[in-house]
């Protein structure tokens, strides 16, 4: 088993200086916790792999492909592989779970 606490993750990130800390790697899948302070810029790609977003804290909007919606703790977003997309109008420090299937690259 393995067993993790936010604010610790949260901690190691920030430690870290990186907007991503991944902290779950298997066979099958990947996870990791993505921060975006309010107002900042989100720099992602589309990734090779599906993803899912489990927003833990904050508000934001997000566009997946040409569909936009606003976003805050509890939000669940599916993003196909090779999907553009980005969150944006971020209005609160935004903290998010991301799980890669296949793990990401």
């Amino acid at each position: 088993m393995k067993a993790f606490r936010l604010d610790e993750l949260e901690a190691e990130r920030a430690a870290n200086d990186g907007a991503y800390l991944q902290f779950v790697r298997e066979r099958n899948m990947s996870v990791g916790l993505y921060a975006l302070d309010a107002g900042a810029l989100d720099p992602q790609q589309p990734h090779q792999q599906d993803e899912v977003y489990f927003v833990v804290s904050g508000r934001a909007s997000i566009t997946v492909g040409i569909e936009t919606t606003q976003v805050g703790r509890g939000s669940v977003v599916y993003v196909p592989a090779g999907t553009a997309h980005k969150f944006h109008h971020i209005t609160e420090d935004l903290r998010v779970m991301v799980v890669f299937s296949p793990p990401e690259s």
